[in-house]
């Protein structure tokens, strides 16, 4: 869950570095570290703390050079320490490395190296790399042959860059953890995620597991685990870098809130004709032979996942939605008619893969629906689907949720007609609504009243949020992405299971957020009544025309009225300002929340 980097060109490369290093600082911000061929061998600077703490330290220091590497770190072996801090080296500082992942027999390895005579200076598993191949060169082998017999010996996932002094490439493999080359005019590049180098080139090349990539200033190289030369096709990358930027926001996540107009209408371009569904590579007849869905995610896709469940159900066809890795460890029971659904932003989360991989094995057909063109997950599913969100930044998701439910809407509409023969009941009328979606999220952001509400009701006690059908995930979403950024309490629940156990947690410092689409609208009035009851201040976050609800409460937060199958996704936008307003009221590190990463590539 860190971040790799790697600049090889002719001319210096510390400036490029450290802009590929902070454009990855979603990816991990524990520690940071570089190392550069300067000329006279190689220069390491590495610390605790930010990628800014590290430029402060480089601005006394003999640094640059045409070839480099660099990390940013997610602790997960060693605390985060100038000594764990990336990049590792061998006895002699020959041989450098940086590494994304978790080498599982690294103790075993350690002790070997240590009984052969090495010194170990720091708790991670990534210094045992360096090690290994130090003593393959010592023992007469080659650079790459070195590199690749080493992690011949790695049990466990990983992405590996590595220096050797004296070698103009940095050698490169990954194993169940994302890398990518970057094709540029005067140099080339490495990285965990193309938003490391877009704004120097918009080539890439993804490389597979068990690939072997030599990379050179004018040149790439790429074998596979048996040492044969393979080829991996070159792709252009849509993102404009600038979408990378925040564009005069204080963070980026303020800057995605706004942009879910923008992603919303990039998600559902082309794809609704009428009352007809639009998917490329999806014709219709696609899903004919699927006659159960599960859903498999992590975290706020888990939530998105969990809205598909509801709209799937409730238009008659079976379908279930399973937290990742418990599915890896307990799979849900499937055949070859069972479509799985693998809802990752980045495709490259460690416990979607894992379950992913287990269904496949065991026959069932599976789709990733994923934001990242070329990811693991677009790679080995039988079937992709994408959200065409843009980058995403912020840790706490906020535009990549709107653009999964929005997605799930199309595809929902898509396997039942392709099962059942016929639309949905009100097809016409969610998909008119799923067109007007953007508008509606310009209207909520142009006239919110989180920032004033945030600062009101900003609970001591802890934070509810609650809802019923499609609002329950918005519920445990909204909960989610306030526990993120805030670090308060707040849990997230379906309405009805209030006096089931929480109701004893509620007092006067309880701020509940009651989330209503239209639905159920008199059982939900009489769960805000329970609370209130017990003293608890309540926000209903629901369309103005709901006034049973909204002048029950204490407080609205109102959204447009449209389909009440989309009114959630509407009644999200405003609890994520509410997170992002309460978060900023506390002084909180909003965009790199403390002990969380943006894309989970460990286990």
């Amino acid at each position: 869950m860190c971040g790799i980097t790697a600049r090889i060109g002719d001319d210096e490369s510390l400036e490029d570095l450290l802009v590929s290093l902070k454009n990855l600082e979603y990816r991990g911000y524990d520690s940071a570290g570089i190392a550069v061929q300067n000329g006279t061998g190689i220069e390491i600077n590495k610390c605790e703390g930010e990628v800014s703490e590290l430029q402060a330290e480089l601005s006394t220091a003999d640094h640059d050079g045409p070839i480099g590497i660099g990390h940013t770190r997610w602790s997960t072996h060693g605390p985060p320490t100038d000594a764990n801090a990336h990049p590792h080296t061998g006895c002699r500082g020959r041989v450098v490395a940086v590494h994304n992942g978790i080498i599982e027999n690294y103790d075993v390895l350690r002790e070997g190296l240590q009984a052969r005579g090495h010194e170990f200076t720091s708790d991670t598993d990534t210094e045992v790399i360096p090690h290994l191949v130090e003593e393959r060169l010592d023992a007469g082998f080659d650079a790459e042959a070195a590199f690749r017999d080493a992690i011949g010996e790695l049990d466990g996932s990983y992405a590996i860059a590595m220096l050797i002094d004296g070698d103009p490439a940095v050698y490169a493999t990954r194993n169940g953890s994302p890398l990518v080359v970057g094709v540029g005019e005067d140099a080339n590049y490495l990285a965990s995620d193309v938003p490391a180098f877009l704004e120097f080139t918009d080539r890439v090349v993804y490389l597979e597991d068990d690939d072997v990539a030599v990379i050179t200033p004018d040149d790439y190289r790429i074998t596979d685990a048996t040492g044969s030369s393979v080829s991996r096709p070159v792709e252009t990358v849509e993102w404009d870098p600038e979408d990378a930027e925040k564009g005069g926001y204080d963070h980026y996540m303020l800057k995605e809130i706004h942009e879910q107009p923008v992603a919303l209408r990039q998600t559902i371009h082309g794809r609704i004709e009428g009352e007809d569904v639009i998917l490329e590579d999806f014709p219709p007849g696609t899903f004919a032979d699927v006659s159960r869905v599960q859903f498999i995610a992590c975290g706020t896709s888990y939530h998105a996942g969990m809205y598909g469940e509801w709209l799937l159900s409730k238009w008659g066809i079976d379908a279930n939605t399973f937290i990742a890795s418990e599915y890896a460890a307990f799979p849900a029971p499937v055949d070859e008619e069972t479509l799985v659904v693998g809802v990752t932003q980045s495709g490259e989360t460690a416990d979607t893969l894992e379950a992913l991989k287990n269904a496949r094995e065991r026959g069932a057909r599976t789709l990733a629906l994923t934001n990242a063109i070329g990811s693991t997950a677009a790679r080995t599913c039988d079937d992709a689907l994408f959200i065409r969100a843009g980058p995403e930044i912020g840790v706490a998701a906020t535009k990549t949720f709107s653009s999964q439910v929005a997605t799930l809407v199309l595809l929902g509409e898509r396997l039942v007609r392709d099962i059942t023969g016929d639309p949905t009941d009100e097809c016409r009328e969610r998909l008119k609504a799923l067109e007007s979606l953007p508008e509606h999220v310009e209207l909520v952001l142009d006239d919110s009243r989180a920032a004033t509400i945030s600062q009101r009701w900003l609970g001591d006690a802890g934070n509810f949020f609650i809802g019923r059908g499609n609002a329950y995930a918005v519920a445990r979403e909204g909960a989610l992405k306030f526990k993120e950024i805030t670090y308060e309490h707040a849990e997230g629940f379906a309405a009805g299971e209030l006096k089931h156990g929480p109701l004893a947690l509620v007092t006067d410092e309880t701020p509940v957020f009651a989330i209503g689409t239209g639905e159920h609208a008199k059982r939900l009035e009489s769960n805000v009544r329970e609370v209130q009851t017990r003293g608890a201040p309540v926000i209903a976050v629901a369309p103005r025309t709901a006034t049973d609800l909204t002048d029950t409460a204490d407080e609205s937060l109102p959204v447009p009225a449209t389909h009440p199958d989309l009114v959630a996704i509407l009644a999200n936008v405003q609890l994520q300002l509410i997170a992002y307003h309460a978060a900023d009221e506390l002084e909180r590190s909003i965009d790199k929340p403390r002990n969380l990463a943006k894309s989970v590539t460990v286990e």
